[in-house]
């Protein structure tokens, strides 16, 4: 082969090599491109997404609704409102100015107790109403002073609700007619000793119960026989006796023999005097009865004791099944002063 065509060849060799590597290199740089087209990213379908993959909502959940009473109230107190004359008042009471001459009562003049009998309202609440502080037995009362009942018009009992495990009592009120409970004040309270041998691990039973009529009132030097002796009722006692007077559901124990009363008085010696001992509450060391303080005892005594009233005791609250649906507040509509 001559020097000539060994040059046309080899020249034609080379240009052939070159186009090949140029092929080859546009093909692989056609393939990275489309393997990162945007377009083929925005059209992934949804449905390819695996049903396992969590989604997070942001949606806010539905409230829980409580049977019970709830933990968050644990210091309510409303029961001042019960005896305030201005707007702050609950719809559950009426505001009356007092006149010696009523529709309801022909041939003498009205007294407290007339009121307090044609409203089914005790006497200590009025005269608590009436004088404006905690003070249960004076019941002077002229023309023209106003003071608070429990409203007429209205179907109320009253519900109290006793922890065992926590020594706390929540007392409500029940609008019957409305099918609502509200929430008056919550109590520290004393109980009965623990005992494994009693269906409810202590001397006080569980279960609900209606409270009776028989009703008391100690001051100092009210004698009594407890345990076939006679002593001081308010070394027992204290200021207020409230019995069990019916078993309704679940009771652990007979009616009989059971009560809410105040703390038990002790004797000073270097007074002579008897003193309330308050050391009893939220501890466990009654017969199985219920302690309250004596302010509580006085209070409540002055609030339940003309409307039926239940208690129910459990071991915790969350056992507790309460009637009708529990409210902040009642939906009844406030009584504008009513004129005798």
């Amino acid at each position: 082969m001559s020097r000539g065509k060994f040059i046309l060849f080899g020249a034609l060799a080379l240009f052939s090599i070159i186009g090949i590597a140029s092929m080859f290199k546009g093909s692989k740089k056609d393939s990275t491109t489309t393997k990162v087209l945007p377009k083929q990213i925005e059209e992934i379908p949804i449905a390819n997404i695996k049903e396992e993959t969590p989604v997070l909502s942001f949606e806010k959940p539905e409230p829980i609704k409580l049977s019970t009473p709830k933990e968050q109230l644990s210091e309510v107190d409303r029961i001042g409102r019960l005896f305030s004359l201005d707007s702050s008042k609950l719809p559950i009471v009426e505001t009356i100015t007092y006149s010696s001459r009523v529709p309801w009562l022909q041939g003498r003049p009205a007294w407290i107790a007339d009121y307090a009998s044609h409203y089914a309202t005790s006497r200590h609440f009025i005269a608590r109403s009436l004088n404006h502080k905690p003070d249960y037995f004076t019941q002077t009362v002229s023309p023209g002073d106003r003071f608070n009942v429990l409203r007429k018009d209205l179907n109320l009992e009253f519900y109290l609700l006793i922890d065992l495990s926590k020594c706390k009592m929540w007392f409500y009120c029940l609008d019957k007619d409305a099918g609502e409970r509200v929430l008056l004040k919550t109590y520290k309270v004393g109980l009965g000793r623990k005992d494994q041998t009693k269906p409810s691990g202590f001397l006080t039973p569980t279960g609900k119960y209606l409270l009776g009529s028989k009703i008391a009132i100690y001051k100092e030097g009210t004698k009594g026989y407890f345990h076939d002796k006679k002593v001081e009722m308010l070394q027992i006692f204290g200021t207020r006796w409230i019995p069990f007077e019916k078993e309704l559901e679940n009771c652990s124990e007979r009616a009989k023999g059971f009560g809410i009363h105040g703390s038990p008085w002790a004797r000073d010696e270097k007074t002579d005097s008897l003193l309330e001992d308050r050391s009893h509450i939220s501890k466990y060391d009654s017969d199985g009865c219920i302690r309250l303080n004596s302010e509580d005892i006085e209070e409540l005594f002055s609030i339940i004791i003309t409307r039926p009233t239940t208690v129910e005791l459990v071991n915790d609250f969350q056992d507790a099944k309460p009637p009708f649906e529990e409210k902040d507040n009642f939906s009844t509509k406030s009584v504008t002063e009513v004129r005798s």
